[in-house]
C-alpha cells in the first residue's frame, strides 16, 4: 500500500490543525508542514492580552495547555510530522504534484512531492498607501514578535498612541495600551467603530463607553501620512481632520487573504478575493484543499460568499481538511460571522446578518432593540446589556443578533448562533428550555425577551421606532409627542431633554389621556420601553391612531440626552 503524502503550506492555526488531524486518522501518512516564519503554531488572538499584561509571557501563546511549546520538535516527536521552518513555498507544479521551496535564510531550493496539498497560507496585513509606514514606532500586530516589540515600546516609556482602524484588533489593543496609561486615539475612516461587526446604532453605545475610558475616537477620518523626527521615530499622524501626536502607531486596517501561490498555480479565486473552495474545502483542483484566512466561506443566512478571517473558523477548517485528505467525506456548511470581543468593561458580540448587511443584500427584515440585565434584576451582580435582534418579517426566521454592554452577552450570542444554524425562528428562541437561576439569568432570558418583542411586532400588536429615527425627528423639529411614562424620581435621576417631551407616568396615563393630542404622532418610552410598549397598547385601546414606542427606551439611547438645543 502506497504511503499518502500530505503537504501543508502554512502554520499558525489551520495548517497545524489539518496536519495533526490527518496524523490521528492516518498513522502511516507522510506529513510535511512548510512554514516561512520561525514560529509554527501560536494563539494569535491572545496577543492583545499579552501586550496588556493579562498574559504574562508570550511563550504561553506558543504552548499547549500542558505547557509544551508547539514547535518543530514537538510536531516531530509527538505527531511524527516533518516541519520545514523558515522555508518559503515558491511555486506549486500541479502537473508534477510538487511544491518548489526555498530556504528563507539559506536560499537552498528543494521540491516536496504531494498526493494531497493543503493551502493554509493565511492572511497578510493591509498596508495603507500613505507615507511613513516604515518609521520606527509604527507597528502591525501580526505575530508574537510584533506583540513583544509593541510591549517593549510601551514599557520603554512611550506616552501617546494612535491606532489607525477601529476594528477588532484596534479595539483590543486600545484597551491594552490604555491599561499602561498611554493616551489613545483611534482613527477610523468609516463613520462609526467596528463597522464589520455592529450597526451604527449599536456601535454608538460602544463609542460612548470608549470615550468614558478616555479613548479619543475620530470617525469619518482618513489618514494622509505618518511623520517622524530626524531619527526616523514617528511623532505624529496627519489626517483629514487634523494632526494627532503619537510616539507609537498601530496600523490595524484589516487583512487580506494570501493567495499568491494559489493564483499563480491557476486555482480559482472567489469574488471576495480569497481562494474559492467547495463544501469539502477543495479548490478547483480536487487534490488541493484550502482553509483558514486564505479561503472564502459561505454565509449560512444569505448563501453568499464572504471573507471572514477568524481563528475559530480556521481550526474548524483544519479538522475538516484533515478528515478529507485521509479519505474522509466531511463538509463545512459555512459561517455566521460570529464575533465576540472585550473592550474595557464592555462585552460586544455579533452573529448572523446585521441590519446594514440586510439592506445591502436587499433582504427584508424587522428589528427589536432590547436593553436589560443579564440576570435577575434584583441579583447584586446583574449587569446591563443591549440586544438587537434581526428577523424575517415573513416567517420570523432569525437573521442576526448584536449585543453590547457589561453583561454576560456571549452566551446569548452563542444561543442565537445555534438557533440560526438550524434555521430557527424567534418563536423557537422563546420556547427554548434554557437554564434559569437568578445568578445566571432572568426567568425570561434577555434573548427570549427580545424574541418576544419581535413576535409582538410580527403579530401587529407592537409598533416601534428606533432611537436613531427619533433623534432625526427631534433634530428636524418635527411636531410630535415624545411621551415619557416613567415616574418622577426616574425622570429626576436621568431624563431626555427635547421640546417634544411630555411626562405622564404609566400609572396615571388612563386618567390623564385627555391631555394628549389625537392628531399628532405619539412615541412612548421609559427606561427600557417595556412600559413604553404598555403605554402604546393603552393608547391603542383609547382610540389613538398614530402611536409607537421607542425601541430600547433610555437604556437604548446612545446619544446626548440633551436634545433641546
Amino acid at each position: 500500500m502506497e504511503v499518502n503524502r500530505i503537504v501543508v503550506i502554512g502554520g499558525v492555526a489551520c495548517g497545524p490543525k489539518a496536519a495533526a488531524r490527518a496524523r490521528r486518522l492516518d498513522p502511516s501518512a507522510d506529513i510535511t508542514i512548510i512554514e516561512r516564519g520561525d514560529l509554527l503554531s501560536y494563539a494569535g488572538c491572545g496577543m492583545p492580552y499579552y501586550i496588556q499584561g493579562t498574559i504574562e509571557s508570550a511563550d504561553e501563546l506558543l504552548s499547549t495547555a500542558a505547557g509544551v511549546v508547539r514547535d518543530a520538535a514537538f510536531f516531530k516527536s509527538v505527531k511524527a510530522i516533518k516541519v520545514m521552518g523558515q522555508t518559503l513555498a515558491e511555486r506549486i507544479d500541479r502537473k508534477r504534484k510538487v511544491v518548489e521551496t526555498i530556504g528563507v535564510e539559506t536560499g537552498e531550493k528543494a521540491e516536496v512531492a504531494y498526493d494531497k496539498l493543503v493551502l493554509a497560507t493565511g492572511a497578510e496585513a493591509v498596508v495603507p498607501p500613505f507615507e511613513g509606514t516604515d518609521l520606527k514606532g509604527v507597528y502591525r500586530l501580526y505575530s508574537p514578535h510584533d506583540a513583544r516589540a509593541i510591549k517593549d515600546e510601551v514599557l520603554d516609556g512611550c506616552k501617546r498612541a494612535a491606532i489607525v482602524g477601529a476594528g477588532l484588533i484596534g479595539m483590543e489593543v486600545a484597551e491594552a495600551l490604555a491599561t499602561h496609561e498611554l493616551s489613545v486615539t483611534m482613527i477610523e475612516m468609516m463613520d462609526y467603530v467596528v463597522p464589520a461587526v455592529l450597526d451604527p446604532d449599536m456601535a454608538a453605545h460602544l463609542r460612548k463607553h470608549l470615550a468614558s475610558k478616555g479613548v479619543e475616537i475620530m470617525t469619518g477620518t482618513r489618514v494622509t501620512a505618518l511623520k517622524g523626527d530626524h531619527t526616523g521615530q514617528v511623532t505624529s499622524v496627519l489626517t483629514s481632520n487634523g494632526m494627532v501626536e503619537a510616539d507609537l502607531v498601530l496600523i490595524a486596517v484589516g487583512v487580506k487573504p494570501n493567495i499568491r501561490l494559489a493564483r499563480d498555480a491557476g486555482l480559482e479565486i472567489g469574488e471576495t478575493g480569497a481562494i474559492k473552495v467547495n463544501d469539502h474545502l477543495q479548490t478547483n483542483d480536487p487534490d488541493i484543499y484550502a482553509g483558514g484566512d486564505c479561503a472564502e466561506n459561505i454565509n449560512r443566512i444569505s448563501g453568499k460568499p464572504v471573507y471572514v478571517p477568524l481563528g475559530s473558523t480556521a481550526n474548524k477548517h483544519g479538522r475538516i481538511i484533515g478528515d478529507n485528505v485521509t479519505g474522509g467525506d466531511s463538509t463545512f456548511d459555512g459561517v455566521l460571522g460570529t464575533v465576540v470581543f472585550k473592550a474595557f468593561d464592555f462585552n460586544v458580540g455579533h452573529t448572523g446578518l446585521s441590519e446594514t448587511q440586510c439592506k445591502r443584500l436587499d433582504i427584508p427584515y424587522i428589528t427589536a432593540l432590547t436593553p436589560g440585565p443579564d440576570r435577575a434584576h434584583y441579583y447584586p451582580t446583574a449587569r446591563p446589556m443591549v440586544l438587537k435582534v434581526i428577523a424575517s418579517p415573513d416567517d420570523g426566521k432569525l437573521l442576526g443578533v448584536e449585543a453590547v454592554g457589561m453583561g454576560d452577552l456571549v452566551k446569548r450570542i452563542d444561543v442565537a448562533a445555534t438557533v440560526m444554524s438550524f434555521g430557527g425562528t424567534v418563536r423557537d428562541i422563546s420556547e427554548l428550555d434554557l437554564g434559569y437561576a437568578p445568578p445566571y439569568s432572568s426567568a425570561v432570558d434577555m434573548l427570549a425577551h427580545a424574541a418576544n418583542v419581535i413576535d409582538n411586532k410580527l403579530r401587529g400588536v407592537a409598533r416601534a421606532i428606533g432611537p436613531a429615527e427619533v433623534k432625526q425627528k427631534i433634530e428636524s423639529g418635527e411636531d410630535f409627542v415624545l411621551l415619557d411614562v416613567r415616574g418622577p424620581k426616574e425622570v429626576e435621576r436621568i431624563s431626555l431633554k427635547a421640546k417634544q417631551i411630555v411626562n405622564i407616568p404609566l400609572g396615571k396615563l388612563r386618567e390623564r389621556v385627555g391631555e394628549l393630542p389625537r392628531d399628532k404622532e405619539i412615541i412612548t418610552f421609559c427606561a427600557v420601553s417595556l412600559r413604553g410598549y404598555e403605554a402604546q397598547r393603552v393608547l391603542d385601546g383609547e382610540g389613538f391612531e398614530d402611536v409607537k414606542f421607542m425601541d430600547g427606551g433610555i437604556a437604548g439611547w446612545p446619544y446626548s440626552l440633551d436634545m433641546s438645543c
